[in-house]
């Protein structure tokens, strides 16, 4: 019996919170979700949120894989101590009892989340689709099992290309970010293609050969892109509410291709309203 359980209706309350605030785009697309399946959709995405900000609330790598470890020990159902006050590792744990998700590919993400620890670039293409195979991916594809009611719903493979290539036009918007905070997620053998140095990219340089480099990153994102849509009819309809973020890619790839865009610094807030608006439409249409 694992350590963490009993969540209550206030924990899965703050997760949606914590949803809200820190993953808008799933935090919308959740509500085009069935009633029944959105908290157990919070508490996952929750998690996820809260492994992804781990970097940002620690001053250096070591109590950042003190704190993953944490992680590791709640989802293994070994955490002591404050493991059973945390209302998102409750959720957590409901949600992994009630549907039946697989521990391994939780395990997976809070490994994949070491790399956020440190200032090593990311090496290589490959390596970039495998971490976010990992983070982004594999949460498309436990959403997936939980809007299947805990059975395997098939889209695995699609719900890899869907993470790719969400994951991908997300760490672009956040570029700016990133790179003042010496983090590098572009991978380096796509720099190295176009002759750019990681401190082209940190200390904001940019220049021909870094604007190339973004445009294969986002030929990368659009071919992922167009491998869910091809095969769009093998997703079943009960768990497109997964993969519905998706539909905000084409948008935010083609702003970062608008004249004067400056992929080094940050814009101006967008109005979630257009996104809320473009998620609607996605899930009347029924496709991303």
């Amino acid at each position: 019996m694992s350590v963490v359980e009993g969540a209550t209706a206030g924990d899965f309350a703050q997760a949606q919170t914590i949803v809200r605030d820190a993953d808008p785009d799933r935090y919308a697309a959740t509500l085009f979700a069935p009633a029944p399946a959105r908290p157990a959709l919070f508490a996952l995405y929750a998690f996820s949120a809260e492994v992804a900000r781990v970097r940002d609330a620690v001053s250096n790598p070591m109590p950042g894989e003190i704190r993953l470890q944490w992680w590791r020990d709640a989802i293994a159902g070994e955490a002591r101590g404050d493991a059973a006050a945390s209302p998102v590792a409750a959720t957590l744990e409901d949600t992994i009892e009630r549907y039946r998700l697989p521990r391994a590919a939780l395990l997976d993400l809070v490994d994949a989340r070491v790399f956020d620890l440190y200032d090593d670039p990311m090496p290589s293409l490959a390596d970039l689709e495998g971490y976010l195979g990992e983070t982004v991916s594999s949460l498309i594809r436990l959403a997936s099992l939980v809007l299947a009611g805990g059975q395997d719903p098939g889209a695995a493979d699609l719900a890899g290309h869907a993470g790719i290539a969400y994951g991908i036009a997300g760490l672009l918007r956040a570029l700016p970010w990133h790179a003042r905070a010496g983090r590098l997620y572009l991978p380096k053998d796509v720099l190295d293609r176009h002759g750019v140095t990681r401190d082209d990219v940190v200390l904001g340089r940019g220049g021909p050969g870094f604007v190339a480099a973004l445009a294969d990153l986002r030929g990368e994102a659009r071919r992922h892109l167009a491998r869910v849509r091809g095969g769009w009819a093998k997703v079943p309809p009960a768990i497109r509410p997964a993969f519905l973020p998706l539909a905000l890619v084409p948008g935010d790839l083609a702003r970062a291709e608008r004249p004067g865009h400056d992929a080094l610094h940050p814009e101006p807030p967008r109005p979630p309203l257009g996104r809320l608006v473009r998620l609607a439409w996605a899930a009347a249409r029924g496709r991303v």
